[in-house]
């Protein structure tokens, strides 16, 4: 008889939905689902069989170590803030912790004890504390590690390296004029374009911010002329040469990608000022009732809210007169009823206010799917000095009435993790992201096994 393994997983937000799945296929796997509010994690709870539900607040040390201790593999699927709290229990009690998120400094200090007065580690521990295993980070790290590692065991050089990931609509449902809809928080998407992006280019580091990222956007050349895509730079790419093993790279660039317009529409949006936190008096909760044409003349600094004195405004402010996008983002400011007597939800500040218009008009329909395109472009110099491209692509659709593309595709590598290191497969110790090719392949095997792949070609 195989022994129960148990797993507590932490959070119960979108994309632990096909983790589950994949683990509770064996009948030996029993999930004990954890959310602040314990009615979400029932919800999920009543599809697979084999789990339980419970609350958990994160900020309750003592709570977070019982459930731990329980425990053989802890998932920890709640915002990356909280998760060196996490390491810490399962530190304490020597559990094994899979994340999909970046490895970040305050997780990093556990890796082993760098301080004096820091007895506890995950080495110490003899834990493996695997990290950045979903999709962006994730399948990325797998493939581009696999093909760098087989260059520079056939004597060549990787000169440029470049990776676009996206999660959009498919285009049959990109029917807004943003081109994208939300499976997460309006607001994370949108202040993720307050980032600066930093990368290696040519040798030099280009660093983008403000409108100069939308303005960044290139038109990529993915090898699909059927998707009209266009990237542009997400965080800081610049450590990649050492985390990658590419010393010898010229270009490093790691993005993200939008359908062709988005970028003029954001830019046009920075502009006028809709990515602002500030708290303001007339968007406070108890404040009169106002609408979008109100809004938008007193953001415009007009009093005159006609729908002809704003367009010209606008098209004045965000210099669209020559604007090739011009039509388009002025539809678009009309889809989202800038002009018209419609009350706002009233948020604290601007971009709350105008989040609440965005998840009210671009949620996915119930016959609406998802894609996740991921895409990794290689210039290579050959050992006899010789020029080679390759790419590595990943192109996967959400299935109507299933599970999207952007959760499968971050679920399921969690899942796979979690059971490599239950299975004694995956036995690196230490906080770890997927950057070898021990670690890497067996995880690769079985993910191709559920059909998730990246397809490779040389050029």
């Amino acid at each position: 008889m195989v022994a129960q393994k148990n797993i507590l997983l932490l959070g119960s937000g979108f994309v632990a939905a096909p983790c589950v799945e994949y683990l509770v296929r064996k009948p030996e796997n029993k999930v004990t689902i954890a959310s602040r509010r314990i009615a979400n994690a029932q919800a999920l709870s009543k599809s697979f069989p084999g789990t339980v539900a419970t609350s958990c607040d994160i900020t309750d040390e003592k709570a977070i170590e019982a459930l731990v201790a329980k425990n053989d593999v802890i998932i920890s699927l709640i915002p990356y803030i909280h998760h060196a709290k996490v390491i810490k229990a399962a530190i304490k009690h020597k559990k094994h912790v899979v994340t999909t998120s970046y490895v970040s400094p305050a997780m990093l200090e556990y890796d082993q004890a760098v301080h004096p007065y820091m007895i506890i580690s995950a080495k110490n521990a003899g834990i493996t504390v695997m990290n950045e295993i979903g999709l962006d980070p994730g399948i990325d790290h797998l493939y581009a590690v696999k093909t760098i590692e087989e260059v520079h065991q056939q004597g060549g050089k990787l000169k440029e390296f470049i990776s676009f990931c996206g999660g959009l609509p498919a285009p049959e449902d990109s029917n807004n004029p943003f081109g994208y809809k939300f499976s997460w928080s309006a607001r994370g998407v949108l202040l993720a374009l307050k980032n600066t992006a930093r990368y290696l280019e040519k040798g030099k580091v280009i660093e983008v911010s403000g409108t100069g990222l939308m303005d960044s956007a290139k038109k990529l050349n993915t090898g699909y002329p059927g998707f009209a895509f266009v990237g542009y730079g997400n965080r800081d790419s610049t450590p990649y040469d050492k985390r990658y093993n590419i010393p010898e790279a010229e270009t490093i660039i790691r993005g993200t990608i939008r359908y062709d317009g988005f970028c003029q529409f954001v830019k046009a949006l920075v502009i006028l000022g809709f990515l602002s936190e500030e708290e303001e008096p007339q968007y406070a909760a108890n404040a009169a009732d106002i609408t979008w044409s109100q809004v938008v003349a007193k953001i415009l600094g007009t009093k005159n809210n006609s729908t002809e004195a704003l367009t010209a405004a606008i098209i004045k402010k965000c210099d669209l007169e020559n604007n090739a996008h011009k039509a388009q983002i002025l539809d678009g400011m009309r889809w989202l009823g800038f002009f018209s007597d419609v009350k706002v939800h009233r948020r604290g500040s601007l971009l709350d206010t105008f989040c609440a218009t965005l998840e009210d008009k671009m949620q996915f329909g119930e016959k609406e799917r998802d894609l996740v395109f991921l895409q990794h472009r290689f210039e290579i110099e050959l050992k006899d000095g010789s020029h080679q491209t390759r790419t590595s692509t990943l192109l996967e659709y959400g299935k109507v009435g299933g599970f999207s593309a952007m959760a499968t595709t971050v679920g399921v590598p969690c899942g796979i993790a979690v059971q490599l290191i239950l299975d004694g497969k995956l036995t690196a110790k230490g906080v770890l992201a997927p950057m070898t090719s021990e670690i890497n392949n067996p995880i690769m095997e079985l993910l191709e096994k559920e059909g998730i792949g990246m397809v490779e070609r040389i050029l």
